[in-house]
C-alpha cells in the first residue's frame, strides 16, 4: 500500500528512546498514528517505523547531531504498520543529567505540504548518492546568509 496516512494538524508525536532508540514512551497520537498498539511500540527500536525511501544520510545526519549532544531539525518519512506512509516534521534533541546523554525526545508535527515536496526532492537525490547543493551550503541563519549575499553584492 504506498498511500499516505493524514492526521490532524494539532497532533503532536512524541516518543523518548534510550540510548540504544529503543522506545521508552510513545504518546497516544504517536501511536495512533503510527498505526501500533502501545505495548507493541514500547520497548522496540524506533526503526520499526522507518519508511525505506528515507536516504540513510538523514539519519546519519541526525545521530551525529544527537550524539554530539545537540538537537537536529528535520522532515521524516515513516511507515505505518499497514504500509502507508506519512510525514512529520521533527525536532529530536539528545536529554542529558550531569552533562550524560541518557535519552533522547522526539516531538513530531504535521508539515506543511510545501516541506514535504521539498523534502522528496531533497531525499530522491540524496537515494541516488549525489548531495543536493543547498546541503553543501553551511548552516546558517536566515539572517546571516542575507548578510553575506549582500556584502558580496556590495563588493561587485
Amino acid at each position: 500500500m504506498h498511500n499516505e496516512y493524514t492526521y490532524p494538524e494539532h497532533y503532536n508525536l512524541i516518543s523518548i528512546t534510550d540510548k540504544k532508540s529503543y522506545i521508552k514512551y510513545s504518546s497516544p497520537h504517536f501511536t495512533e498514528v503510527a498505526g501500533y498498539e502501545k505495548d507493541q511500540l514500547v520497548g522496540s527500536p524506533h526503526n520499526v517505523i522507518r519508511h525505506p525511501d528515507m536516504p540513510k544520510d538523514a539519519f546519519s545526519d541526525l545521530w551525529k547531531h544527537l550524539q554530539n549532544g545537540k538537537p537536529w531539525m528535520g522532515m521524516v518519512k515513516n511507515r505505518r504498520t499497514d504500509g502507508q506512509f506519512y510525514w512529520v516534521d521533527a525536532y529530536a534533541s539528545p536529554l542529558s543529567k550531569d552533562n550524560q546523554i541518557f535519552e533522547y525526545q522526539s516531538v513530531r508535527t504535521l508539515p506543511s505540504r510545501e516541506n514535504v515536496a521539498r523534502a522528496e526532492k531533497v531525499y530522491q537525490t540524496l537515494s541516488k548518492g549525489r548531495k543536493p547543493f543547498r546541503l553543501m551550503l553551511p548552516r546558517t541563519r536566515l539572517w546571516l546568509r542575507l548578510t553575506m549575499i549582500a556584502a558580496c553584492f556590495a563588493g561587485l
